[in-house]
């Protein structure tokens, strides 16, 4: 038998509320626990009214609030007064928000586990180091976007955010090597002071800052992404060396990154699944071969615009047991024989990307889409072979902003229009053989009759 005190707080939780893409109304603000404001263009909210509402709701423990761009650091410090049991807060696209709001939330010290600040483009580096110190349940952390952001603030979090499973810091332009671990072993870091040869140009303070040394690993890490941040291969061996059971690791845009890095990428194994490499084109075959052959668990490979990679790459990628997912978009080395590879082994590929690579056969795509049965996505824009007549009534629709160029070079196929594709090619097919076979011209047409003439 419960006793009074647990009857009246199981109602209590029963009674609790969830709220998305509206204000609660005044009978429900202590009865709201869950509030997402993302999709509010219809009924615009004014931060006035936004402020009202956090004023008056304690009991909110996530808030969503990235339909509400105009959102203010007034608001903020009400939610950060009132919600003292909060635990997730994204105020991604909140561009009026500084670091007044953060700290004030940080100042209350809420049991908060998940902070998504992207494109909260005034924030500086005293805010996301309180974060760091303060926050010490936090398991989800996103940067994304922060012009204004240094290594300064990230070493902290490396530092004091110990629980961390997600940390995303991409497209921040003054994150470098200098935010991550040192790849140096711990023993070994008080001799660096030792060894100072004169600099041949004025440093700058960040370059000053010693190598991150660190005493523990961070093994709760399992999604890392840094796409577009200023590192090179020193950063990536110090991550790995750090964080040595991440799943998901997205370097895409890292342009100064070499084989070295996917070397130390290695080093993961078993537990990588999600590997990001496009725009990082100083990539070879020779580190692809040894990234598939280490890393045997893959399920998504990107390394679209690599453009020193070949056919061999595919041939050791099409081999990997659980992928699902890979872009070779615009390796205009690729031929027909890595999608001849892709066919044979790569049977349970879902979404496979190949625009632009323009030296790709009609036929051996056909092939391909015979041989996967479950490919439901397949871009192909830009290959030249794809502009053969009745392909494209399968494709979807352009994008509005593309040009009558880009429109007409477009052909991404999904779901059904996959299947679709697979059986009109099916149907040329089986014309062109009966043609053959009778000893008379054939003709590709658009339609799906099955008669020759």
């Amino acid at each position: 038998m419960l006793l009074d005190g647990d009857s009246e707080s199981s109602s209590f939780h029963e009674d609790m509320v969830r709220i998305a893409d509206r204000l609660p109304f005044h009978d429900e603000y202590r009865r709201v626990r869950h509030l997402t404001l993302q999709r509010t263009q219809e009924i615009p909210i004014t931060d006035d009214e936004l402020n009202k509402v956090l004023s008056a709701c304690p009991h909110l423990e996530t808030v969503v609030l990235t339909g509400v761009p105009e959102t203010t650091n007034r608001s903020i410090v009400s939610l950060a007064h009132n919600a003292m049991n909060l635990q997730g807060l994204d105020i991604s696209g909140c561009s009026s928000i500084t670091d007044v709001g953060v700290l004030e939330i940080t100042n209350k010290a809420p049991p908060l586990q998940s902070i998504v600040l992207n494109e909260v483009v005034g924030l500086t580096d005293p805010s996301i180091s309180a974060i760091a110190k303060t926050c010490s349940r936090l398991v989800e952390l996103e940067l994304c976007g922060l012009p204004l952001i240094s290594a300064l603030s990230i070493r902290d979090v490396w530092s004091f955010s110990r629980k961390l499973r997600k940390l995303r810091l991409a497209n921040s332009p003054r994150i470098s090597d200098k935010a991550f671990p040192s790849s140096l072993p711990s023993n070994i870091g008080s001799d660096l002071d030792d060894e100072k040869p004169l600099p041949h140009r004025p440093i700058t303070w960040l370059e000053e800052l010693p190598p991150l040394i660190l005493q523990h690993t961070a093994e709760n890490l399992r999604i890392l992404d840094l796409t577009s941040c200023n590192i090179t291969d020193e950063a990536v061996e110090g991550i790995v060396r750090h964080a040595p059971r991440i799943q998901t690791f997205i370097l895409s845009g890292c342009s100064s990154l070499t084989d070295k890095s996917v070397e130390s990428i290695c080093k993961l194994h078993e537990h990588l699944d999600v590997i990001m490499l496009s725009h990082v084109g100083n990539i070879t075959d020779a580190a692809v071969v040894k990234l598939a052959r280490s890393c045997v668990n893959l399920r998504c490979v990107d390394v679209g615009f690599c453009r020193n990679l070949t056919d061999m790459s595919v041939f050791e990628l099409a081999g990997l047991p659980s992928l699902r997912r890979l872009s070779l978009v615009r390796i205009h080395k690729l031929t027909d024989i890595a999608i001849f590879a892709l066919a044979e082994h790569a049977v349970g590929l879902e979404r496979l990307h190949l625009s632009y690579c323009d030296r790709l056969s009609l036929e051996a795509i056909h092939l391909l889409l015979r041989k996967v049965g479950r490919l439901q996505h397949l871009t192909a824009t830009g290959i030249p072979s794809f502009r053969r007549k009745g392909i494209h009534r399968f494709t979807e629709p352009p994008p509005a902003h593309c040009n009558a160029d880009q429109q007409a070079a477009f052909r991404v196929f999904d779901g059904d229009n996959v299947a679709g594709l697979r059986k009109f090619l099916d149907k040329e097919d089986k014309r062109r053989r009966e043609a053959e076979a009778r000893n008379i011209p054939f003709t590709p047409r658009s339609d799906d009759k099955l008669e020759l003439y």
